[in-house]
Protein backbone atom coordinates (compact mmCIF):
# COMPACT_ATOMS: atom_id res chain seq x y z
CA UNK A 1 0.00 0.00 0.00
CA UNK A 2 1.34 3.38 -0.76
CA UNK A 3 0.07 6.50 1.09
CA UNK A 4 -0.75 10.13 -0.57
CA UNK A 5 2.13 11.54 0.04
CA UNK A 6 4.22 9.19 -2.20
CA UNK A 7 3.09 10.75 -5.13
CA UNK A 8 5.13 13.93 -4.19
CA UNK A 9 8.14 14.46 -4.12
CA UNK A 10 10.01 14.83 -0.99
CA UNK A 11 10.75 17.82 0.39
CA UNK A 12 14.51 18.70 -0.16
CA UNK A 13 16.39 18.77 3.50
CA UNK A 14 18.45 22.25 3.74
CA UNK A 15 21.89 22.08 1.73
CA UNK A 16 20.20 19.71 -1.10
CA UNK A 17 20.44 22.81 -3.39
CA UNK A 18 24.15 22.62 -3.26
CA UNK A 19 24.76 19.43 -5.10
CA UNK A 20 28.65 18.80 -5.19
CA UNK A 21 27.88 16.40 -8.36
CA UNK A 22 25.11 14.37 -10.39
CA UNK A 23 25.77 11.28 -12.04
CA UNK A 24 23.70 9.14 -14.80
CA UNK A 25 23.36 5.64 -14.47
CA UNK A 26 21.10 2.40 -15.23
CA UNK A 27 20.31 1.17 -12.22
CA UNK A 28 21.12 2.89 -8.61
CA UNK A 29 20.65 0.11 -5.69
CA UNK A 30 20.78 1.59 -2.14
CA UNK A 31 21.64 -0.77 0.35
CA UNK A 32 25.44 -3.13 0.07
CA UNK A 33 23.61 -6.21 1.84
CA UNK A 34 22.68 -9.43 0.36
CA UNK A 35 20.32 -8.76 -1.95
CA UNK A 36 21.74 -5.32 -3.04
CA UNK A 37 25.44 -6.81 -3.41
CA UNK A 38 24.03 -9.89 -5.27
CA UNK A 39 21.87 -7.65 -7.63
CA UNK A 40 24.40 -5.21 -8.79
CA UNK A 41 26.93 -7.95 -9.30
CA UNK A 42 24.14 -9.22 -12.10
CA UNK A 43 23.62 -6.63 -13.73
CA UNK A 44 27.26 -5.60 -13.83
CA UNK A 45 28.04 -9.31 -15.00
CA UNK A 46 25.32 -8.40 -17.72
CA UNK A 47 26.95 -4.97 -19.47
CA UNK A 48 24.16 -2.54 -17.16
CA UNK A 49 25.46 0.79 -16.20
CA UNK A 50 24.67 0.58 -11.96
CA UNK A 51 25.91 2.71 -8.80
CA UNK A 52 25.57 0.25 -5.40
CA UNK A 53 25.41 2.49 -2.40
CA UNK A 54 25.84 1.59 0.92
CA UNK A 55 25.31 4.17 3.59
CA UNK A 56 28.45 2.76 6.08
CA UNK A 57 31.95 2.44 5.31
CA UNK A 58 32.82 -1.03 5.41
CA UNK A 59 30.60 -4.21 5.63
CA UNK A 60 31.81 -5.62 8.86
CA UNK A 61 28.69 -5.88 11.56
CA UNK A 62 28.31 -8.68 14.03
CA UNK A 63 25.66 -11.11 14.36
CA UNK A 64 23.96 -10.96 10.34
CA UNK A 65 22.52 -13.42 8.84
CA UNK A 66 25.72 -15.52 8.32
CA UNK A 67 23.59 -18.73 6.73
CA UNK A 68 24.04 -19.77 3.24
CA UNK A 69 21.47 -21.82 2.46
CA UNK A 70 21.65 -24.59 -0.54
CA UNK A 71 19.36 -22.80 -2.64
CA UNK A 72 21.93 -19.58 -2.30
CA UNK A 73 25.10 -22.27 -3.03
CA UNK A 74 23.06 -23.81 -6.31
CA UNK A 75 22.64 -19.74 -7.44
CA UNK A 76 26.42 -19.04 -6.95
CA UNK A 77 27.45 -22.72 -8.71
CA UNK A 78 25.53 -21.44 -11.72
CA UNK A 79 27.30 -18.28 -11.81
CA UNK A 80 30.56 -20.32 -11.50
CA UNK A 81 31.18 -18.74 -8.04
CA UNK A 82 30.59 -21.54 -5.67
CA UNK A 83 34.01 -23.34 -5.32
CA UNK A 84 36.04 -20.07 -5.36
CA UNK A 85 33.37 -18.81 -2.40
CA UNK A 86 33.92 -22.45 -0.17
CA UNK A 87 37.82 -21.54 -0.50
CA UNK A 88 36.73 -18.64 2.58
CA UNK A 89 36.86 -19.33 5.90
CA UNK A 90 33.01 -21.75 6.77
CA UNK A 91 31.77 -24.36 8.83
CA UNK A 92 29.22 -27.03 6.93
CA UNK A 93 26.20 -27.05 9.26
CA UNK A 94 24.63 -30.65 8.00
CA UNK A 95 22.10 -31.52 10.70
CA UNK A 96 19.91 -29.43 13.11
CA UNK A 97 18.95 -30.87 16.29
CA UNK A 98 16.59 -29.74 19.50
CA UNK A 99 17.46 -30.58 23.03
CA UNK A 100 14.02 -31.32 25.29
CA UNK A 101 13.27 -32.60 28.23
CA UNK A 102 12.23 -35.92 26.39
CA UNK A 103 15.79 -36.17 25.24
CA UNK A 104 17.05 -34.76 21.47
CA UNK A 105 15.29 -34.99 18.07
CA UNK A 106 16.70 -34.10 15.08
CA UNK A 107 14.82 -31.47 13.47
CA UNK A 108 16.60 -30.77 10.34
CA UNK A 109 19.01 -33.18 7.95
CA UNK A 110 20.54 -31.08 4.93
CA UNK A 111 22.65 -34.29 4.07
CA UNK A 112 19.65 -36.06 2.58
CA UNK A 113 18.87 -32.99 0.21
CA UNK A 114 19.88 -33.91 -3.34
CA UNK A 115 22.17 -31.16 -4.05
CA UNK A 116 25.51 -30.77 -4.65
CA UNK A 117 25.57 -28.49 -1.48
CA UNK A 118 23.40 -31.25 1.24
CA UNK A 119 24.28 -28.50 3.96
CA UNK A 120 24.25 -24.96 5.53
CA UNK A 121 26.61 -23.09 4.75
CA UNK A 122 27.91 -20.68 7.71
CA UNK A 123 30.46 -17.86 6.62
CA UNK A 124 30.54 -14.70 8.31
CA UNK A 125 28.69 -11.81 6.08
CA UNK A 126 30.89 -9.46 5.63
CA UNK A 127 33.45 -12.54 3.58
CA UNK A 128 30.56 -13.35 1.26
CA UNK A 129 29.71 -9.14 0.56
CA UNK A 130 33.24 -8.56 -0.05
CA UNK A 131 33.67 -11.63 -1.96
CA UNK A 132 30.31 -10.94 -4.00
CA UNK A 133 31.52 -7.28 -4.37
CA UNK A 134 35.06 -7.90 -5.57
CA UNK A 135 33.41 -10.22 -8.45
CA UNK A 136 31.86 -6.92 -9.79
CA UNK A 137 34.48 -4.67 -9.37
CA UNK A 138 35.51 -6.82 -12.65
CA UNK A 139 32.97 -5.22 -14.51
CA UNK A 140 33.53 -1.33 -15.82
CA UNK A 141 29.65 -0.89 -15.68
CA UNK A 142 29.84 -1.13 -11.87
CA UNK A 143 30.74 1.40 -9.07
CA UNK A 144 30.33 1.20 -5.41
CA UNK A 145 29.98 4.14 -3.47
CA UNK A 146 30.63 3.64 0.62
CA UNK A 147 29.75 6.08 2.87
CA UNK A 148 26.72 7.09 0.82
CA UNK A 149 23.49 8.04 3.21
CA UNK A 150 20.62 8.30 0.69
CA UNK A 151 18.04 11.04 1.71
CA UNK A 152 15.79 11.92 -0.48
CA UNK A 153 14.31 9.95 -3.51
CA UNK A 154 14.21 12.49 -6.76
CA UNK A 155 10.39 12.45 -8.35
CA UNK A 156 9.39 13.80 -11.36
CA UNK A 157 5.61 13.37 -12.61
CA UNK A 158 5.60 11.00 -9.97
CA UNK A 159 8.23 8.74 -11.04
CA UNK A 160 11.49 7.85 -9.24
CA UNK A 161 14.74 8.71 -11.35
CA UNK A 162 17.09 8.60 -8.34
CA UNK A 163 18.50 9.55 -5.40
CA UNK A 164 20.42 12.42 -3.26
CA UNK A 165 22.81 10.93 -0.57
CA UNK A 166 24.96 12.70 1.76
CA UNK A 167 28.84 11.53 1.32
CA UNK A 168 31.99 12.63 0.75
CA UNK A 169 32.43 16.19 1.05
CA UNK A 170 28.32 17.12 1.42
CA UNK A 171 25.58 16.88 -1.25
CA UNK A 172 25.46 13.98 -4.32
CA UNK A 173 22.81 12.64 -6.68
CA UNK A 174 22.19 9.85 -8.78
CA UNK A 175 20.18 9.76 -11.38
CA UNK A 176 18.68 6.55 -12.81
CA UNK A 177 16.90 3.95 -15.02
CA UNK A 178 15.66 1.84 -12.16
CA UNK A 179 16.20 2.75 -8.19
CA UNK A 180 16.09 -0.21 -6.03
CA UNK A 181 15.70 0.06 -2.66
CA UNK A 182 17.91 -3.14 -0.87
CA UNK A 183 18.21 -1.11 2.22
CA UNK A 184 16.98 -3.24 4.96
CA UNK A 185 14.45 -3.79 7.54
CA UNK A 186 14.53 -0.24 8.76
CA UNK A 187 14.31 0.75 4.51
CA UNK A 188 15.05 4.34 4.07
CA UNK A 189 13.73 4.46 0.29
CA UNK A 190 10.68 2.27 1.55
CA UNK A 191 9.40 5.39 4.08
CA UNK A 192 10.71 8.33 1.37
CA UNK A 193 8.12 6.43 -0.62
CA UNK A 194 5.47 6.20 1.34
CA UNK A 195 5.40 2.53 1.57
CA UNK A 196 3.75 0.96 4.75
CA UNK A 197 4.15 -2.88 5.31
CA UNK A 198 1.80 -5.18 7.04
CA UNK A 199 3.70 -6.15 10.05
CA UNK A 200 3.29 -9.77 11.36
CA UNK A 201 3.90 -10.11 15.38
CA UNK A 202 6.23 -12.83 16.04
CA UNK A 203 5.90 -13.77 20.15
CA UNK A 204 9.74 -13.53 20.54
CA UNK A 205 12.77 -11.58 20.76
CA UNK A 206 16.26 -12.80 20.73
CA UNK A 207 20.20 -12.04 22.49
CA UNK A 208 22.99 -12.71 20.76
CA UNK A 209 26.25 -13.34 22.19
CA UNK A 210 29.54 -15.68 21.75
CA UNK A 211 30.79 -18.02 23.91
CA UNK A 212 34.37 -19.97 23.35
CA UNK A 213 33.84 -23.31 22.08
CA UNK A 214 35.77 -26.61 22.47
CA UNK A 215 37.27 -28.91 19.73
CA UNK A 216 35.71 -31.73 20.35
CA UNK A 217 31.86 -30.78 20.57
CA UNK A 218 29.32 -30.97 17.82
CA UNK A 219 30.13 -29.05 15.04
CA UNK A 220 26.12 -28.77 13.71
CA UNK A 221 23.67 -26.16 15.36
CA UNK A 222 21.75 -27.36 17.95
CA UNK A 223 18.49 -25.84 19.89
CA UNK A 224 17.54 -26.31 23.98
CA UNK A 225 14.64 -26.31 25.55
CA UNK A 226 13.96 -26.46 29.30
CA UNK A 227 12.01 -24.69 32.12
CA UNK A 228 10.92 -22.04 29.60
CA UNK A 229 13.48 -21.38 27.89
CA UNK A 230 15.41 -21.42 24.65
CA UNK A 231 18.53 -21.46 23.75
CA UNK A 232 20.28 -22.15 20.04
CA UNK A 233 23.72 -22.72 19.43
CA UNK A 234 25.77 -22.23 16.01
CA UNK A 235 29.20 -23.34 15.44
CA UNK A 236 31.92 -20.27 14.31
CA UNK A 237 34.86 -22.23 14.71
CA UNK A 238 36.05 -21.51 18.04
CA UNK A 239 33.28 -19.60 19.19
CA UNK A 240 29.50 -20.71 19.92
CA UNK A 241 27.18 -18.22 18.40
CA UNK A 242 24.15 -18.05 21.24
CA UNK A 243 21.02 -17.16 20.40
CA UNK A 244 19.21 -16.70 23.53
CA UNK A 245 15.65 -16.61 23.02
CA UNK A 246 12.51 -14.40 25.00
CA UNK A 247 8.91 -13.56 24.93
CA UNK A 248 8.83 -10.22 23.21
CA UNK A 249 8.59 -7.36 25.51
CA UNK A 250 10.80 -9.09 28.09
CA UNK A 251 14.18 -7.47 27.03
CA UNK A 252 13.88 -4.55 29.61
CA UNK A 253 13.37 -7.13 32.56
CA UNK A 254 16.24 -9.10 31.64
CA UNK A 255 18.37 -6.95 31.62
CA UNK A 256 17.02 -5.24 34.89
CA UNK A 257 17.54 -8.61 36.52
CA UNK A 258 20.82 -8.31 35.76
CA UNK A 259 23.58 -10.37 33.77
CA UNK A 260 24.27 -12.68 36.11
CA UNK A 261 21.05 -13.75 36.35
CA UNK A 262 20.83 -14.28 32.36
CA UNK A 263 24.35 -16.20 32.83
CA UNK A 264 22.31 -18.87 35.28
CA UNK A 265 19.44 -18.71 33.02
CA UNK A 266 21.65 -20.01 30.18
CA UNK A 267 23.75 -22.57 31.86
CA UNK A 268 20.42 -24.05 33.45
CA UNK A 269 19.65 -25.15 29.72
CA UNK A 270 23.28 -25.54 28.53
CA UNK A 271 25.15 -26.76 31.62
CA UNK A 272 27.92 -27.57 29.69
CA UNK A 273 28.65 -24.00 29.20
CA UNK A 274 29.18 -23.65 33.41
CA UNK A 275 32.66 -23.91 32.84
CA UNK A 276 32.89 -20.54 30.56
CA UNK A 277 29.77 -18.78 31.12
CA UNK A 278 31.96 -15.99 32.76
CA UNK A 279 33.14 -14.69 29.80
CA UNK A 280 29.84 -13.12 28.93
CA UNK A 281 30.84 -10.08 31.25
CA UNK A 282 29.39 -7.38 30.05
CA UNK A 283 25.77 -6.25 28.08
CA UNK A 284 28.05 -4.68 25.34
CA UNK A 285 28.86 -8.12 24.07
CA UNK A 286 25.48 -8.79 24.10
CA UNK A 287 23.37 -7.61 20.63
CA UNK A 288 19.71 -7.18 20.80
CA UNK A 289 17.66 -8.25 18.08
CA UNK A 290 13.74 -7.00 18.24
CA UNK A 291 12.73 -9.62 16.09
CA UNK A 292 10.09 -8.54 13.13
CA UNK A 293 8.03 -10.12 10.78
CA UNK A 294 6.71 -7.82 8.21
CA UNK A 295 5.41 -7.50 3.96
CA UNK A 296 4.70 -5.29 1.66
CA UNK A 297 1.50 -5.30 -0.44
CA UNK A 298 3.68 -3.59 -3.21
CA UNK A 299 7.00 -3.51 -3.77
CA UNK A 300 6.77 -1.09 -6.51
CA UNK A 301 5.81 2.44 -7.85
CA UNK A 302 7.22 3.78 -11.10
CA UNK A 303 10.78 3.81 -11.20
CA UNK A 304 10.98 2.15 -7.97
CA UNK A 305 11.46 -1.51 -6.61
CA UNK A 306 12.08 -3.07 -3.31
CA UNK A 307 13.61 -6.18 -2.54
CA UNK A 308 15.14 -8.46 0.20
CA UNK A 309 14.28 -6.78 4.06
CA UNK A 310 13.19 -3.84 2.76
CA UNK A 311 10.06 -5.31 1.01
CA UNK A 312 9.69 -8.28 3.41
CA UNK A 313 11.56 -8.77 6.76
CA UNK A 314 11.71 -12.24 7.81
CA UNK A 315 12.11 -13.86 11.54
CA UNK A 316 15.00 -15.65 12.59
CA UNK A 317 13.35 -18.81 12.11
CA UNK A 318 15.60 -21.16 9.81
CA UNK A 319 17.76 -18.10 8.96
CA UNK A 320 15.94 -17.99 5.69
CA UNK A 321 16.30 -13.96 5.28
CA UNK A 322 19.50 -13.57 3.63
CA UNK A 323 18.51 -16.22 1.14
CA UNK A 324 14.88 -15.01 0.18
CA UNK A 325 16.67 -11.85 -0.27
CA UNK A 326 19.26 -13.25 -2.79
CA UNK A 327 16.37 -15.07 -4.43
CA UNK A 328 14.70 -11.75 -5.06
CA UNK A 329 17.98 -10.37 -6.78
CA UNK A 330 18.38 -13.52 -9.41
CA UNK A 331 14.60 -12.53 -9.92
CA UNK A 332 15.08 -8.98 -10.26
CA UNK A 333 18.14 -9.46 -12.30
CA UNK A 334 16.28 -12.21 -14.83
CA UNK A 335 13.28 -9.74 -15.19
CA UNK A 336 14.97 -6.24 -15.59
CA UNK A 337 18.20 -6.53 -17.24
CA UNK A 338 16.43 -6.53 -20.76
CA UNK A 339 14.39 -3.72 -20.06
CA UNK A 340 17.59 -1.43 -17.99
CA UNK A 341 19.63 -2.33 -21.56
CA UNK A 342 16.46 -1.30 -23.92
CA UNK A 343 16.28 2.08 -21.08
CA UNK A 344 12.99 1.86 -20.17
CA UNK A 345 11.87 0.13 -17.79
CA UNK A 346 7.74 -0.38 -16.79
CA UNK A 347 5.57 -1.09 -14.79
CA UNK A 348 5.00 -3.97 -15.59
CA UNK A 349 8.21 -5.10 -15.10
CA UNK A 350 8.52 -4.52 -11.87
CA UNK A 351 4.98 -6.03 -11.24
CA UNK A 352 6.24 -9.23 -12.66
CA UNK A 353 9.14 -9.02 -10.19
CA UNK A 354 6.77 -8.68 -7.33
CA UNK A 355 4.34 -11.51 -8.21
CA UNK A 356 7.17 -14.10 -8.97
CA UNK A 357 8.82 -13.68 -5.50
CA UNK A 358 5.27 -12.81 -3.35
CA UNK A 359 3.97 -15.86 -2.82
CA UNK A 360 7.18 -17.51 -1.85
CA UNK A 361 7.90 -14.98 0.54
CA UNK A 362 4.19 -14.83 1.89
CA UNK A 363 4.40 -19.15 2.14
CA UNK A 364 7.46 -18.87 4.16
CA UNK A 365 6.42 -16.11 6.25
CA UNK A 366 3.14 -18.68 7.69
CA UNK A 367 5.89 -21.64 7.52
CA UNK A 368 7.78 -18.79 10.32
CA UNK A 369 4.88 -18.12 12.10
CA UNK A 370 3.76 -21.47 12.10
CA UNK A 371 7.06 -22.66 14.03
CA UNK A 372 6.91 -19.83 16.32
CA UNK A 373 3.18 -20.87 17.49
CA UNK A 374 3.67 -24.49 17.87
CA UNK A 375 7.56 -24.20 19.04
CA UNK A 376 8.66 -21.33 20.51
CA UNK A 377 5.72 -20.41 22.36
CA UNK A 378 5.29 -23.56 24.23
CA UNK A 379 8.83 -23.34 24.59
CA UNK A 380 8.85 -20.29 26.21
CA UNK A 381 6.09 -21.49 28.44
CA UNK A 382 7.47 -22.24 31.80
CA UNK A 383 3.90 -24.02 33.12
CA UNK A 384 3.65 -26.40 29.99
CA UNK A 385 5.87 -29.51 29.17
CA UNK A 386 7.22 -28.98 25.96
CA UNK A 387 6.42 -31.99 23.43
CA UNK A 388 8.32 -31.56 19.79
CA UNK A 389 5.66 -31.94 17.07
CA UNK A 390 4.56 -34.91 15.35
CA UNK A 391 6.47 -33.92 11.99
CA UNK A 392 9.95 -34.21 13.74
CA UNK A 393 8.81 -38.01 15.59
CA UNK A 394 7.69 -39.30 11.65
CA UNK A 395 10.12 -40.49 9.44
CA UNK A 396 7.82 -39.81 6.49
CA UNK A 397 7.53 -36.29 7.62
CA UNK A 398 11.98 -36.29 8.79
CA UNK A 399 12.57 -34.46 5.14
CA UNK A 400 10.24 -31.81 4.84
CA UNK A 401 11.97 -29.41 7.02
CA UNK A 402 15.42 -29.51 5.80
CA UNK A 403 13.85 -29.18 2.23
CA UNK A 404 11.80 -26.00 3.22
CA UNK A 405 14.73 -24.55 5.01
CA UNK A 406 17.16 -25.48 2.38
CA UNK A 407 15.83 -25.03 -0.98
CA UNK A 408 12.66 -22.63 -0.35
CA UNK A 409 9.25 -23.23 -1.19
CA UNK A 410 10.51 -23.40 -5.24
CA UNK A 411 13.70 -22.91 -6.68
CA UNK A 412 15.26 -19.61 -8.24
CA UNK A 413 17.77 -20.12 -11.17
CA UNK A 414 20.06 -17.42 -13.08
CA UNK A 415 18.50 -17.10 -16.59
CA UNK A 416 21.73 -14.60 -17.88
Amino acid sequence: MVANSASKPHQQEEGTDNILDSQQTGCCVVGGGPAGAVLAFLLARQGVSVVLLEAHRDFDRDFRGDTLHPSVMNIMDELGLADRLLDLPHTKLRTGTLGTPQGSVTIADFSRLKTRFPYVTLMPQVQFLEFIVNEAKQYPSFQLIMGANVQELIVEDDRVIGVRYRGQGGWHEIRAKLTVGADGRHSRLRQLAGFEPLQIAPPMDVLWFRLPRKPKEPKGAMGRIGSGRFVVLLNRFDSWQVAYIFPKGGYQQIRAAGLEALRQSIVEVTPEFSDRIQHLQSWSQVAFLAVESSRLRRWHRPGLLLIGDAAHAMSPVGGVGINYAIQDAVVAANVLCQPLKAGVVQPRHLAAVHRQREWPTRLIQMVQSLVQKRIITPALDPEQEFTPPIIFRLPILRDLPARLIGLGVWPVHVAL
